[in-house]
């Protein structure tokens, strides 16, 4: 399966006293993150399912990925907390029982970083050099366990904004 794992777009700064969960993508992240989808359109991707953490800034980021996706984003709490053997399950499930083009997933560093580590490396360990920036994509191919995935690009939301 591919999988691609994305940061949410740039969200205000949590206001104080304010709830983390409730940050709201900035209209300036809404612009640039319209560029990193015209570049995943241009690069020929397209999502058969979107999984997204239910927290504000990723659930407009999950929406926001809908001229390249089918139907409507899932929404699990399981993308606001380091990675579990139920995500992996979770991601699992998108690759059958038909054969899929591609799964995103939209959610939250570190959890992100960890989660691709454990993916491509068998452990969380290695997540910290994976630099996932806001609006940034890492594609992954393979199996859902730990250790079965190959790292196939780290995109820079800059990089994905000038393709057309």
């Amino acid at each position: 399966m591919h999988l691609f794992v994305i940061r949410h777009a740039i969200a205000e700064d949590v206001a104080p006293g304010g709830d983390d969960a409730d940050r709201k993508v900035t209209s300036s992240g809404e612009r640039k993150f319209k560029r990193v989808v015209r570049g995943l359109r241009a690069l020929g991707w397209h999502f058969d399912r979107v999984l997204s953490s239910p927290w504000a800034r990723a659930a407009r980021t999950a929406e926001l990925l809908a001229p390249v996706s089918d139907g409507t984003p899932i929404t699990t709490p399981l993308l606001t907390e380091p990675p579990r053997p139920e995500l992996l399950a979770m991601i699992a499930e998108s690759s059958s029982p038909a054969k899929r083009h591609a799964t995103a997933l939209v959610g939250h560093e570190p959890w992100l970083g960890e989660l691709v580590s454990l993916l491509v490396y068998g452990d969380t360990v290695h997540g910290e050099p994976l630099l996932l920036k806001k609006g940034g994509v890492i594609w992954v191919q393979g199996s859902s366990v730990a250790g079965g995935m190959m790292l196939r690009a780290l995109l820079p939301p800059g990089l994905l904004r000038q393709l057309r």
